[in-house]
Formats: C-alpha cells, sequence, structure tokens
C-alpha cells in the first residue's frame, strides 16, 4: 500500500533566510548550526504546532488516533520539511514521530543524494516528550537536536495516556543491586543529554530568557498552545469510549 502522507498544504511559517531546498552537507563537513535564538526558536515550534501540527492532530483523533505529532525543521531557517501526526489507525507503530520520519525519508526526501542530513542540516520537535519507540527512532535516524512541548508527566496527567511512562518503567528501569526503592523513582527515565541527541522541553527554552517581562510572555504564549490541545483530546477519549477503530493495543 502506498505510504500516506500526513503533511498537506497547510500556511507555511515565514521565515527571513533560506537555503536551496534539498542541500546535504553530509558528505562536505560538518555544518555548524546558527546560535539558538530562544526567542525564535519559541516563535518557530509554537506558530508550527498552532498553524500546521493541531490541525492534522483534529483529523487524527477524529479518526481514532491520538493527538501526539512531530516535525522536522531545518536547523537553518527553522522551516518545517515534513510535518505529521500519529496514526494508530493504521498501525501501532506509527506514533507522530515515527510517521514524521518515515516520512521525511520516503516521502519529502526520498533520495538520500539530495537529503537534508538529519545530523547536521535538521533539528527535530514532538508536541510530547517522545516515548521509547520514538527515542529510538530518533536515535537510529540520526537527529541530534530534540525540543518537544508536553512532558510526560503531561501526557499522563492532562491527557489521560500514562504508557509513555509505564513502557519505560517496565520494560527499560532495571533496579541495581542494593538500590532501594525511593533511589530508582527518583532516576531520570532516559538521559536527554547523550552522545546520540540532546533533547530540551519548550520551558526550557522559556527559562532561558534574560528578561523577565519576556520570560511572563512566552509563558503564557506557551500556555495558550498547549490549551489547544484541551478539545483534541476531548475528541480522542470521546471516541476511545465510543469505541474508536485503531490497531493500538494501548489506548
Amino acid at each position: 500500500m502506498p505510504q500516506q502522507r500526513n503533511d498537506e498544504a497547510d500556511p507555511v511559517i515565514p521565515q527571513v533566510h533560506h537555503c536551496r531546498p534539498g542541500t546535504n552537507t553530509k558528505h562536505h563537513g560538518r555544518r555548524t548550526s546558527p546560535p539558538r535564538d530562544p526567542k525564535t526558536l519559541l516563535s518557530a515550534l509554537l506558530t508550527l504546532t498552532e498553524a500546521r501540527i493541531v490541525p492534522l492532530t483534529q483529523r487524527g483523533v477524529s479518526s481514532g488516533s491520538k493527538l501526539f505529532g512531530a516535525a522536522i525543521l531545518s536547523s537553518q531557517t527553522l522551516e518545517p520539511y515534513t510535518v505529521a501526526t500519529n496514526d494508530e489507525r493504521t498501525s501501532p507503530l506509527l506514533h507522530g514521530e515515527i510517521n514524521c520520519i518515515q516520512q521525511f525519508f520516503t516521502t519529502t526526501h526520498p533520495d538520500p543524494a539530495t537529503r537534508p542530513s538529519p545530523r547536521t542540516d535538521c533539528l527535530f520537535f514532538a508536541t510530547h516528550e517522545p516515548c521509547s519507540l520514538c527515542l529510538s527512532g530518533i536515535t537510529w535516524s540520526g537527529f541530534r537536536e530534540v525540543y518537544y512541548l508536553f512532558t510526560y508527566e503531561d501526557s499522563r496527567d492532562l491527557f489521560a495516556i500514562p504508557h509513555d511512562i509505564n513502557i519505560l518503567q517496565e520494560v527499560f528501569r532495571v533496579q541495581a543491586e542494593g538500590e532501594g526503592d525511593e533511589a530508582l523513582e527518583r532516576r531520570e527515565l532516559y538521559n536527554r543529554t547523550n552522545k546520540f541527541f540532546t533533547a530540551r522541553s519548550v520551558a526550557d527554552l522559556v527559562r532561558e530568557l534574560p528578561d523577565e517581562g519576556e520570560r511572563a510572555h512566552w509563558t503564557a504564549e506557551v500556555e495558550r498552545v498547549k490549551g489547544l490541545y484541551n478539545a483534541l483530546s476531548d475528541t480522542y477519549q470521546e471516541g476511545k469510549k465510543a469505541g474508536a477503530e485503531s490497531s493500538s493495543v494501548w489506548k
């Protein structure tokens, strides 16, 4: 069956600088990413979420898929290369991040010779902190700069989706000899900074802003965009109660 494309002609985020589409630098040495201005990055990620990801998510939750989305952006211009959302109605493996990665490699940039390098030319954005499956997909794909909007705790507490935490705890967390239960609980679920990638929340970017007034402004803006997911969650939960079809066991 042909790969279903989940990225339609939604509004494009305007940017000042543009690089030639399809430019691949992986064979010409390592490109140094421009310094990350937190305000510019916040603006790009929140605008992308509202303009591109939320509309796709609305269609997804209406058909029985979860409210998780992702995007791959140019590390130079912050323009999105690929945007996708969860498609668990089709397959339990098509989480938003995995669906996005698959489309990036097979649909948006199928030619390896002209494909932007995930390692040097891209950054990865997930609306929700990536689960163990998606962390592995991001790692194997080579993305080294990862950002997310909602945390694992948000997914569990705000959206009644506890599976990310549960799987990391039950499958991957191993209690060391002599380690007490309290010490085990205090241990991080994964290394957000490691040899493969660095993962940071949007809240981390807000905390980097030097001006208190700007921090207050962007905190309010982050909360406003997060609030767009309340109705999406209601739609998903209502569909789940009504028996919406899905290939996922863990709903």
